[in-house]
């Protein structure tokens, strides 16, 4: 049987370098935070970014949000979920199994 991607399906996304290192860039840290609104008056219920640190090739699950196309091989855009309280907008993503790309999750097998 076939997949296609659709709208709303969950699939595998691996991180790029450059998506890590942004995602690092604007995350910050609790004690960071409290630093801020103590010494800058960094206005409280202002939304920080924190969570686990990113690298290249980090797989995440992403939800499809768009469809460019209407076959096996058709470019996805996706929310993707990651190890943190943000997501991550992967634009005009391709199916495949390296760094920048989505795939669907493998069925893991139950030991008896």
């Amino acid at each position: 049987m076939t997949q296609l991607p659709t709208i709303g399906r969950i699939v595998h996304y691996r991180l790029t370098e450059q998506q890590a290192t942004e995602i690092n860039r604007r995350r910050t840290t609790g004690a960071s935070i409290a630093e801020r609104i103590k010494v800058v008056k960094w206005p409280l219920g202002a939304q920080a970014h924190i969570g686990n640190e990113a690298h290249e090739g980090d797989m995440f699950p992403g939800m499809i949000v768009r469809v460019w196309g209407s076959d096996m091989d058709s470019s996805v855009q996706l929310q993707v979920f990651l190890d943190g309280n943000d997501v991550l907008w992967a634009t005009s993503v391709k199916a495949g199994d390296g760094a920048g790309t989505w795939s669907w999750p493998m069925i893991a097998k139950v030991a008896s």
